[in-house]
């Protein structure tokens, strides 16, 4: 199967996409993730993030398909967001997104990648356990994920479907 799509580090000008992208993708799937699409990082919120260098965008053609965004946090690279526009999802891209950054971290001299998602939908936890992500079931000895993971609680998300992951690169 051929690949239609290519990657390459995003840049300060795509974060104007981003917001749309994230909302269509969060739509997608609304019903079952108890997300509200409405709520969106902002183009500010996602400029600073790229300026921090660790930020991935896809394209068909001339359009962006998806992008992944992370920041480092000492010896870790934390993925705030990856997502696909909806018509290019099943193409590999949110794959080949997570698999770039992991090369990305690798290159850079970090040791492993975090995120937080749902642990049961087939596209979040069990996605990224195909790519070598584990849930962190010991929190207590990854602070940054506990906190994150309790300020989504806050802002709504269900404690029990929601989990931290990490995956560790050799």
């Amino acid at each position: 199967m051929s690949r239609d799509w290519s990657l390459r580090l995003a840049r300060p000008a795509d974060a104007a996409a981003m917001p749309g992208i994230e909302r269509a993708a969060a739509e997608a799937f609304a019903g079952e993730a108890s997300i509200d699409p409405a709520r969106t990082r902002s183009e500010a919120d996602y400029t600073r993030l790229i300026r921090k260098g660790h930020s991935l965008v896809a394209h068909v053609g001339e359009a962006m398909a998806g992008f992944i965004v992370a920041e480092r946090f000492s010896r870790e690279l934390h993925i705030w967001e990856m997502d696909v526009v909806p018509a290019f999802q099943r193409r590999g891209i949110g794959a080949g997104l997570v698999r770039a950054a992991q090369i990305d971290a690798r290159n850079s001299g970090i040791a492993a990648l975090t995120l937080t998602t749902f642990r049961d939908l087939a596209w979040n936890g069990p996605f990224y356990a195909r790519l070598g992500f584990e849930e962190v079931t010991a929190l207590d000895a990854h602070p940054r994920l506990a906190g994150e993971l309790a300020n989504e609680v806050d802002d709504g998300l269900p404690a029990d479907r929601r989990c931290a992951m990490i995956c560790f690169l050799d």
